[in-house]
């Protein structure tokens, strides 16, 4: 089957209002950033991202916020984000803040059909209240639900006509992942190549539906820090 597309038009028509959105990236490293950009055209309204951070106030997820396209954000770090935090501060915004681990694990679950997993991070602070608790060999475990997503938004180095990605060093970081536990996966793809060999693919295409070949990527640097000596 040849999952490559012309256009994300084609992938993301059925993208709706209060729709789950997973996105790939880390900070800025490995985002979609074409795919961002066609939500924001479409318009879409109150959704839910998760994502491991939010991006920053013109990049990256910030474009949404600054459109007020989106309700909730499940997130492990918001601190680059000014528009973020004033939206939260005003209640524009839900947030659920998790610990990196226990939203990858979520998002890992989600993509194995796992329902949900005990983890002994977060017992004792604000995270667990609420939340199952069990003790195993005489520890504590807080149970943690799988998190499934309508569409999942990702950035890959290269791709072929069946879906298998390669990614680029750490900008795999949550797109694997987030690519597993959406119901409709969009790779955005620096290369098209024939065919991956099988002993080089980090992803799978069993979980990827649309292949689409982005150009012109900003790949904008976060922060610049410069060692001296």
């Amino acid at each position: 089957m040849n999952k490559i597309i012309d256009s994300l038009e084609i992938a993301l028509k059925d993208v709706k209002n209060g729709d789950i959105l997973l996105v790939g990236g880390f900070g800025l490293c490995g985002i979609p950033e074409h795919c961002i950009a066609e939500i924001k055209r479409i318009g879409v309204r109150d959704l839910t991202i998760v994502s491991n951070n939010c991006g920053i106030d013109d990049c990256g997820l910030g474009i949404l916020l600054q459109n007020k396209q989106i309700k909730k954000i499940v997130a492990s770090y918001v601190g680059e984000n000014k528009l973020f935090e004033q939206q939260f501060i005003n209640g524009e915004i839900e947030v659920i803040l998790t610990p990196q681990g226990t939203l990858a694990e979520q998002l890992r679950a989600g993509g194995a059909g796992i329902a949900a997993f005990y983890t002994p991070t977060g017992i004792g602070t604000a995270i667990a209240e609420g939340k199952e608790t069990k003790i195993f060999d005489g520890k504590e475990y807080l149970l943690e639900k799988a998190i499934k997503g309508d569409f999942g938004l990702v950035k890959a180095k290269k791709g072929d006509k069946y879906g298998n990605l390669i990614f680029n060093k750490t900008a795999r970081n949550f797109n694997p992942l987030c690519a597993m536990a959406a119901n409709v996966s969009i790779a955005e793809v620096e290369e098209i190549v024939d065919e991956i060999e099988p002993d080089s693919i980090h992803l799978p295409g069993i979980y990827i539906d649309f292949v689409y070949l982005g150009k012109q990527y900003e790949k904008r640097i976060e922060k610049t820090i410069i060692r001296e000596g």
